[in-house]
């Protein structure tokens, strides 16, 4: 099974990747996983895209390209792959297409705005690594980590402001990508559940009609 992910910050795409990938026994990998192994190997194109990283600028599109067409090469992948990250835009799902490998599927996991950001708002960490979130697993204290009594804060990415501002970004850049596999006629869409099991369900019976087609 190959498939391709797709859903906002928050919407709960890794957590779905990951129990594919255990389930189907098949890889799931982002795009900097992938560019950061090809780096740590020293490939041509990992040394090319190092030299990007290093100066601080966006790899460009030619080389990332390049990179995941190896992965997706790679023995293994030879049973199939999860890909969550990639295409990033038109131009790059094109490029995929060309490759000449199938997609079976390109799911979709769908949470409104609204749901997204009050999520990722109402998560609380504390410096010991303990999480928490004010409406789903709230502390016993409020503002207080159970475990070591230390005041709990927001992550930067976490507030409000920032996450709008992501969404923007990804609308921008995904919205032409659901239609251009809507239009390939494999895309899936899946209402992303407030129970992590249900969302699970949802995905599993979506992901059989697929490939079953």
């Amino acid at each position: 099974m190959n498939l391709i992910l797709m859903g906002a910050p928050g919407a709960g795409k890794g957590t779905q990747a990951e129990l594919i990938s255990e389930r189907e026994g098949i890889p799931a990998i982002s795009t900097g996983q992938i560019l950061r192994n090809a780096m740590k190997a020293g490939t041509p194109l990992g040394l090319e895209a190092r030299s990007y990283v290093e100066s601080g600028a966006l790899v460009p599109d030619a080389t990332v390209i390049g990179i995941v067409k190896e992965y997706l090469g790679s023995e293994e992948c030879r049973k199939g792959f999860i890909l969550d990250g990639f295409p990033r835009s038109t131009a790059q799902a094109v490029a995929l297409k060309e490759f000449g490998i199938k997609i079976d599927a390109v799911l979709s996991i769908n949470v409104s705005d609204e749901r997204i950001v009050r999520r990722m708002s109402g998560r609380r960490v504390c410096e010991c690594g303990a999480s928490y979130h004010i409406d789903y697993l709230p502390p016993a204290k409020e503002g207080i980590c159970d475990k070591c009594g230390r005041e709990l804060f927001i992550r930067r990415d976490d507030r409000p402001e920032t996450v709008l501002a992501r969404l923007k970004t990804y609308h921008e850049e995904t919205e032409p990508l659901i239609e251009f596999y809507r239009n390939e006629g494999i895309l899936v869409e899946v209402e992303g559940q407030e129970r992590v099991e249900d969302t699970t369900a949802l995905v599993k019976k979506a992901l059989e009609c697929a490939v079953k087609k």
